[in-house]
């Protein structure tokens, strides 16, 4: 016996209704098209978000730390303000200051009659506590004044300013 469509049904079917017992291919091809959208949007993202790092990978590393820091805050916090100023910064070329300020250290030490690189002797290490800095101070004994061109009084100078004890120096 021929199948009977219902009265008020049409004659003709669209062809994404499937039979009864058959496999909806329809949704089959929509739940593998939303996966692969969702995957595509993602490393979309992933590559959009990471855009001010790879733009700052060519410069120098605090430059680049600095730009990848911000970008995980804004990752974290969904601030975009942070990825902007990550964006900003890393197009911005920052110049390099520690050339020349090693240069001034370096001038400056061979002023105070020092060996170039050994003006830091005698400096404490972050992070010591003020009290073993200051008993630490007055034992070092600044050189007596003497006849050589006044690079003993520069020296005095400079140990005085290392040590941290200001005394009136008198020409």
């Amino acid at each position: 016996m021929a199948e009977q469509l219902h009265p008020i049904a049409t004659q003709h079917l669209p062809g994404f209704i499937t039979a009864p017992g058959q496999s909806d291919w329809l949704m089959v091809f929509l739940a593998f098209f939303l996966a692969f959208s969702v995957f595509a949007f993602g490393v979309f993202y992933w590559r959009l978000h990471s855009l001010p790092e790879r733009l700052a990978h060519k410069s120098q590393k605090i430059q680049f730390e600095f730009v990848a820091i911000l970008g995980l805050i804004s990752l974290f916090t969904h601030n975009h303000i942070f990825w902007i100023a990550g964006l900003l910064l890393a197009f911005i070329d920052i110049p390099n200051f520690s050339g020349f300020l090693g240069r001034i250290a370096g001038s400056l030490e061979r002023m105070a009659g020092l060996k170039p690189g050994t003006g830091a002797e005698g400096v404490p290490e972050p992070g010591f506590a003020a009290s073993s800095h200051a008993a630490s101070s007055h034992s070092v004994e600044a050189p007596k004044e003497s006849d050589d061109g006044g690079k003993s009084s520069t020296v005095s100078k400079l140990l005085r300013a290392v040590t941290g004890r200001k005394e009136v120096d008198h020409a």
